[in-house]
C-alpha cells in the first residue's frame, strides 16, 4: 500500500474509533439517564451504574484499539465480557436493553468470520432474554424473547447486508490491483516489443547502409594491396584509394544520418522548437536550407514524437539521395488527420533504391503502432515529397 493510501486508511480509522467513543459513551448514559429517572437510588442503581462504567471503560482500554486491526484471540474475549455487561445490565434495569443499539454492530465489526459474528449475535440475544428472566422471573420470558427476537433479526438483516457490501468492495479492489497489474504488464510488453522493433529496424538500416560501405571499402582495400604486390599498379592503386575516400565519406554522411534518427526528443520542448532545432543542424551539417511550418494544436507526446522521428528520417533521405539545395518541414491538423511533410528540391524519388529509401521502411513500422501511414513521391514543383498522416484520436501525453 503507498504512503498516500496509508494516511487515508488511518485518517478513516481515527474517525471511526470516534464515532464508535460517542456511540458507546452516548448509549451508556442513556441508560444511566432512564435508570436516574426513578428514584429513590439503592443497590440496584449503584449496581447499574458500575456495569455501565464497566462496559464504556472496557471499550476504551481494549475494544477501541480493536477497531480497524486484524482479528485477535483477545477479540473473543472482549466480545464474551460485552454479552456479559448486556446480560448484567439489562437484570438490573430493562430499559439497558437499548445497549444492543450498538453491541450488536460491535460485534460484527470485531468478528473474523461469518459464523463468529452469528455465533456473537446469537450470545447477545441471549443475554437480553436471560436479563430480562432474571429481572422479572418466568413473566419475563415472553418480553424477553420479542426484545430479543426483533433486535437479532434487525442486527442479522443490517449485519449480512453490510458484510455483503464490504465483501464486494473487496472483490472489487482485489480486482483494481490485478486490472492495475495487468496494464503494469501490457505496458511493460509493449515497451519491449517496440525496443525490439526499433533494433530490428537500426540492425537492418546499419546492415543496408554501413555494413555494405564498409564490405566494400575492404573488397577495394584489398584489390589495391594486390596491386601494390609484384609489378606495382601505382595509377590502379591510386584510383581504388580516390574510391576508399569517396565510399569512406558515403559511409561517414550514412552514420550521421542515422546518428540524427537517434537524436533524444527534450521532454520540455514542443515539436515546433524541436523541429527547428533539427532543421538548424541539419543546415550546418550539410549547407541545405531547411524551412519549418508547424500548425494546429498540440498533438501530444506521442504522436509529436513520431513525427519528429519521421522528420529526422525524411532529413536523412535528403541527405543522402536528394542532392537538394533546400527543404521544407510542414506539420498541419487537418480534421481528425496531422499530417507531417518534407519536401526537397532534389532530384526526385527515382533516386532512392527501389526499396523505399533509407529510413522508409523503419518509419512505416513506426507509424503502424499509431495507426498512421506514409507515402514518398514526386514534390508538386519537382523534388520528393515525403508525407505522413497518423489519426488524432492517438494522442496521449507521454
Amino acid at each position: 500500500m503507498s504512503d498516500g493510501w496509508k494516511v487515508v486508511a488511518d485518517d478513516a480509522r481515527r474517525v471511526s474509533r470516534i464515532w464508535w467513543d460517542l456511540a458507546l459513551t452516548g448509549v451508556a448514559l442513556i441508560v444511566a439517564g432512564i435508570a436516574a429517572l426513578d428514584p429513590p437510588y439503592g443497590t440496584r442503581e449503584y449496581a447499574l451504574a458500575a456495569v455501565l462504567a464497566g462496559f464504556v471503560a472496557a471499550w476504551f482500554v481494549y475494544g477501541r484499539s480493536r477497531v480497524g486491526a486484524a482479528p485477535g484471540r483477545g477479540d473473543v474475549v472482549y466480545t464474551v465480557i460485552l454479552i456479559a455487561f448486556v446480560l448484567a445490565a439489562v437484570s438490573l434495569e430493562p430499559a439497558a436493553a437499548t445497549l444492543q443499539t450498538v453491541v450488536y454492530p460491535l460485534v460484527w465489526v470485531l468478528a473474523d468470520s461469518m459464523r463468529g459474528a452469528i455465533m456473537g449475535n446469537v450470545g447477545v440475544a441471549l443475554a437480553v432474554v436471560a436479563g430480562y428472566i432474571v429481572r422479572f422471573g418466568v413473566d419475563g420470558v415472553v418480553s424477553g424473547l420479542a426484545v430479543g427476537a426483533l433486535s437479532i433479526t434487525f442486527s442479522f438483516a443490517m449485519g449480512l447486508w453490510i458484510t455483503r457490501i464490504g465483501e464486494f468492495g473487496e472483490e472489487r479492489a482485489r480486482l483494481l490491483e490485478e486490472l492495475q497489474a495487468a496494464q503494469g504488464e501490457l505496458a511493460a510488453l509493449h515497451r519491449e516489443a517496440g525496443v525490439t522493433s526499433e533494433r530490428a529496424r537500426l540492425a537492418r538500416e546499419i546492415h543496408d547502409t554501413i555494413a555494405q560501405s564498409l564490405t566494400g571499402l575492404v573488397m577495394v582495400a584489398q584489390r589495391t594491396a594486390t596491386r601494390l604486390d609484384g609489378e606495382a599498379d601505382v595509377a590502379g592503386a591510386r584510383s581504388d584509394i580516390d574510391l576508399i575516400e569517396t565510399m569512406a565519406r558515403d559511409a561517414l554522411t550514412e552514420a550521421r544520418g542515422l546518428v540524427a534518427t537517434l537524436t533524444p526528443v527534450g521532454v520540455d520542448s514542443t515539436l515546433a522548437e524541436a523541429l527547428e532545432r533539427l532543421a538548424r543542424s541539419f543546415e550546418r551539417e550539410t549547407g541545405v536550407r531547411v524551412e519549418t511550418d508547424v500548425t494546429g494544436d498540440a498533438l501530444g507526446r506521442e504522436l509529436e514524437v513520431v513525427f519528429l522521428r519521421c522528420a529526422q528520417e525524411g532529413l536523412a533521405n535528403v541527405r543522402k539521395h536528394a542532392r537538394a539545395t533546400s527543404a521544407r518541414i510542414a506539420v498541419e491538423v487537418t480534421g481528425d488527420d496531422a499530417r507531417l511533410t518534407v519536401v526537397d528540391d532534389g532530384v526526385g524519388p527515382g533516386a532512392v533504391p527501389s526499396s523505399g529509401g533509407f529510413g522508409l521502411a523503419g518509419m512505416a513500422d513506426r507509424l503502424e503502432l499509431v495507426g498512421g501511414r506514409v507515402s514518398f513521391a514526386s514534390g508538386p514543383s519537382g523534388g520528393a515529397a515525403l508525407t505522413v498522416f497518423a489519426p488524432l484520436s492517438t494522442r496521449m501525453d507521454a
